[in-house]
């Protein structure tokens, strides 16, 4: 596929602290030896893209702004030029993570859109060999949601501002900002949208009238 080095790791998307199922590649002896003394891939913000979604990373410069000794490492090592595609597994709360990279010679944009299926295809088969005897981890415990952080999720399900739910509500909208974050702190996201997703999901909001 015209690149020297490559690397495949799976690893639990939910517990941070776990060890990984797979960490395989073909990097510089000296890259290697400075992921495990530094930590490297701890501030590596490829890692923390794949983690959340599935479409192609290509490196650079921009992407390590705000962690640059990685992106030096991999300038000193010939790891430049890459791009990682990740496949994510939500049923087992995995994700594996397939890298090319080369030190010469830029990725445009139509050699990614040439490779990337069959990058996909070798990645997804990797996957099913590291994952098919592992069993199952145990689900989180449901979050607990109060009934005012249900109402007010309902009426953000429904389109409702921050305004407008406070209206109906009877409060006021720095109250209704309030059960949101608290809502979002409990399901572990970040935004109100995903909160909705996430009740939704968890079987929260499935009945239409507000309490």
């Amino acid at each position: 596929m015209g690149f020297k080095y490559c690397s495949f790791s799976t690893s639990y998307i939910i517990n941070k602290e776990a060890t990984q199922l797979a960490d395989i590649n073909n990097y510089p002896t000296a890259w290697n030896f400075s992921c495990k003394k530094q930590a490297l891939t701890s501030s590596d913000p490829v890692v923390a893209q794949c983690n959340h979604s599935m479409m192609p990373v290509v490196w650079n410069e921009e992407l390590f702004s705000r962690s640059p000794w990685v992106w030096e490492a991999l300038e000193q090592n010939g790891l430049k030029h890459g791009w990682s595609q990740a496949f994510i597994d939500e049923e087992n709360d995995l994700c594996s993570t397939l890298s090319l990279a080369r030190s010469h010679c830029a990725i445009t944009a139509f050699e990614l859109y040439e490779k990337v299926g069959f990058s996909m295809f070798i990645g997804r088969h990797l996957h099913t060999l590291v994952t098919q005897n592992l069993p199952k981890p145990p689900k989180p415990s449901m979050p607990h949601l109060s009934d005012r952080e249900i109402d007010v999720l309902k009426l953000a399900a429904a389109g409702k501002t921050a305004g407008e739910s406070a209206r109906i509500l009877n409060v006021t909208a720095r109250t209704i900002n309030f059960h949101v974050q608290s809502a979002m702190s409990k399901l572990g996201v970040c935004n109100k949208i995903s909160a909705v997703i996430a009740a939704t999901r968890e079987g929260f909001l499935s009945s239409s009238a507000v309490r």
